[in-house]
């Protein structure tokens, strides 16, 4: 690709007490073959050595600048907060969170993606997940650019989970701007939601390559809330907040009914589990942000089929019920 013609990138990446990672992280970042970006570190008040390590890359770099906050905000404040201080020369915005690192071909082949035609809002990629690989597995290899309502039919209607965290993406400069606060601070699935904002008017570019790396396993916010499996939850906000736009509405009862009742078997089968309270707390929490509720005789409904399924497996009930033990205790 032509540098001297290649669009700006403004890569971002705010931090808060990850000394552990963020070398790695930045090193990542200045190791990119694409080479037209800039790159804004974002300081969230952290105590350890954090900003002595971003200080010494900025020393070495001009297209870095690191930024200080006066006041300790939470993760999705401190991601806006970042994003507003982007310069609006870029054309394209690549958050790499923290404890993240991107390969270095990630700025290259996803602006190339993104420059293959003149809307794409969003690009994509395979990630890998400390050890696996993971979004966009069953996109099939012929698929590179989709209209952006299509790809948000197939998201909800086949769980074709092709997002990812943050960090497996790119962003429209132009749609990063124009929405304030760009990740929604009431919605327990942010990211997600960020996504289908944009994909609303614009269209999705995968790249069937894997050009990030997203770690799970340290003590990150997701680590801990995916104790409560919230996946299902999520697919129900999702489509309760965005269905009704893009489908029919008989399309739009089947797959809610389909969504709904697997979120029911799941919350059956939870009870038995042990779950502490905050878990429930954590489920009645989401679904109070798109106005719902636990519906109390379908949940009844689904605990006695769980009942009733566990009954007539005890073996199987035995290891379901320790698994659930540990997951909660260890």
């Amino acid at each position: 690709m032509n540098m001297n013609t290649a669009p700006l990138v403004s890569v971002v990446t705010p931090f808060y007490n990850t000394e552990a990672y963020l070398a790695e992280c930045i090193e990542s970042v200045l190791a990119q073959m694409y080479q037209n970006w800039e790159y804004i570190l974002l300081n969230n008040c952290s105590t350890d050595q954090s900003p002595e390590i971003a200080q010494q890359y900025i020393e070495k770099d001009r297209r870095l600048r690191l930024i200080h906050n006066e006041q300790f905000l939470t993760q999705v404040q401190n991601y806006n907060h970042a994003l507003c201080q982007i310069s609006p020369e870029s054309k394209y915005c690549k958050i790499v969170q923290a404890d993240d690192w991107i390969f270095p071909n990630c700025l290259e082949e996803m602006v190339r993606a993104a420059e293959s035609t003149s809307n794409v809002a969003l690009v994509g990629s395979y990630t890998l997940v400390e050890t696996r690989l993971s979004h966009g597995s069953r996109l099939p290899y012929t698929c590179h650019v989709i209209p952006g309502r299509q790809m948000l039919r197939r998201y909800l209607a086949e769980d074709l989970a092709v997002f990812g965290s943050p960090t497996c993406v790119m962003y429209r400069t132009s749609d990063v701007l124009a929405r304030c606060p760009f990740f929604d601070l009431e919605s327990p699935v942010d990211d997600i939601e960020a996504c289908f904002h944009v994909l609303q008017k614009g269209d999705f570019a995968f790249v069937h390559q894997v050009l990030t790396f997203n770690r799970r396993e340290n003590e990150s916010i997701w680590s801990k809330i995916s104790r409560y499996n919230p996946q299902l939850l999520y697919s129900l906000i999702l489509t309760y907040r965005y269905g009704p736009k893009l489908f029919t509405p008989a399309e739009y009862k089947e797959l809610l009914h389909r969504i709904e009742s697997a979120y029911y078997w799941f919350l059956g089968h939870a009870v038995f589990e042990g779950h502490p309270r905050v878990f429930w707390e954590y489920h009645a929490q989401g679904l109070a942000t798109v106005r719902q509720k636990i519906q109390r005789l379908r949940f009844a409904w689904y605990l006695l089929k769980a009942l009733l399924d566990l009954l007539g497996n005890p073996k199987a009930t035995l290891g379901h019920l320790l698994r659930g033990y540990a997951r909660n205790n260890f």
